[in-house]
C-alpha cells in the first residue's frame, strides 16, 4: 500500500481514500444504514500503518475512526478546528473522518500540523440502488474546510450494465447525487451545502463507464498498450462531450492501464483465464 500511495517519494498532505464492494452485495446487505465497523477500522488501521510507517517520526496509537467518526481529537475553542497530534507527531497522519454506506467507503487523513486548521467535517450519504434508494449504489459525500477554503470529494459507485443505453442511468445516478446530496450547515451558517457550491470538489469511484468496443478488440488494445485509441471510445468521455453528464468538470490525465477488472492480487484481466470456464466476462475499461 505504501507504493499506491507514494509516501515514501512523494507524500502528500492530504489523502482521500474511497472504496466500492468492501462487502458482498447481498441482500441484508443492501438495506439504507447498513454499516460494519470491522471492516471499516480494519482498512483504517491498514492505511494507518501504510502512511505513519513512511515517516521517521512514532506512531501514537488511537484507536482509527470508525464509520462516520471524527476523530476523538481535541477542539481548539476559537475555531471549531481539530488539534490533537499536530504539536507532538506533526508528521503522522490522522483519519478525520470515515463513512461506509454498504460497499462504499470513504476515509479522510491529513498530516499533523495540518489538523488545527481542519473544520466542519461532515458526511452525506446518497442511495440510488434498487428503487432508486438501496445503498448498492449511490454516494458517500465528504465535506470539510482547510483554512478558508471549501472542499468536497464524491466517492460513488454508479449503475452497472454493458449494454447499449446503459449509460444513460450512471448519467441519472450522477444527477441523483449531484441533487441529493446534502451537508449539515453546522454552527456556520454560511457553509456551503450542495456538492457544488463547495471551492474545489473532487469526484471519485467506480463510475462503470465502459469502452465503446468490442471485448475482443479491447483485450487486444490492452496488450498493445494503446491508451490513446482506447480513451476515443471511451463512453464517460464521449457522454462529457455531448453534455450528458458532469457538464463543467475536468477529468484527470490517462496514461495508465485501464484498472477493472483483475484477478485478485494478480495483473490479469477478468475473463482472460481460459482455464476458468463459465466465467462472465468484463472487458477492461477505466
Amino acid at each position: 500500500m505504501e507504493d499506491w500511495l507514494c509516501t515514501r517519494t512523494e507524500p502528500a498532505d492530504i489523502y482521500v481514500l474511497g472504496f466500492q464492494e468492501v462487502v458482498p452485495l447481498s441482500a441484508g446487505n443492501v438495506v439504507p444504514g447498513f454499516e460494519n465497523s470491522k471492516i471499516c477500522t480494519k482498512w483504517n488501521s491498514l492505511i494507518r500503518e501504510a502512511l505513519n510507517n513512511s515517516t521517521s517520526k512514532p506512531v501514537h496509537e488511537d484507536k482509527v475512526g470508525e464509520f462516520q467518526k471524527v476523530l476523538p481529537v481535541k477542539k481548539n475553542r476559537s475555531s471549531n478546528s481539530l488539534g490533537k497530534s499536530s504539536n507532538i507527531f506533526p508528521h503522522c497522519f490522522d483519519c478525520i473522518i470515515s463513512k461506509q454506506m454498504v460497499g462504499i467507503f470513504i476515509t479522510i487523513w491529513v498530516r499533523g500540523d495540518l489538523l488545527p486548521y481542519i473544520q466542519q467535517a461532515s458526511v452525506s450519504c446518497v442511495g440510488c440502488g434498487i428503487m432508486g434508494c438501496l445503498g448498492n449504489k449511490g454516494s458517500v459525500s465528504v465535506r470539510f474546510c482547510l483554512h478558508e477554503t471549501s472542499l468536497c470529494f464524491v466517492c460513488s459507485h454508479l449503475a452497472s450494465g454493458g449494454k447499449e443505453g446503459d449509460e444513460k442511468s450512471r448519467n441519472a445516478d450522477a444527477t441523483e447525487i449531484l441533487s441529493r446530496t446534502r451537508f449539515s450547515r453546522g454552527p456556520l451558517r454560511n457553509l456551503p451545502r450542495k456538492i457544488l457550491d463547495h471551492d474545489q470538489v473532487i469526484w471519485l469511484g467506480d463510475l462503470n463507464y465502459r469502452i465503446y468496443l468490442p471485448d475482443t478488440k479491447t483485450r487486444y488494445l490492452v496488450q498493445k498498450k494503446e491508451w490513446n485509441i482506447m480513451l476515443e471510445k471511451d463512453q464517460l468521455k464521449a457522454e462529457l462531450m455531448e453534455g450528458h453528464v458532469f457538464q463543467g468538470w475536468n477529468e484527470g490525465k490517462i496514461e495508465f492501464a485501464p484498472t477493472y477488472k483483475y484477478y485478485q492480487n494478480s495483473q490479469v484481466y477478468y475473463g482472460c483465464d481460459q482455464k476458468r470456464k463459465g466465467e462472465k466476462k468484463r472487458a477492461p475499461a477505466w
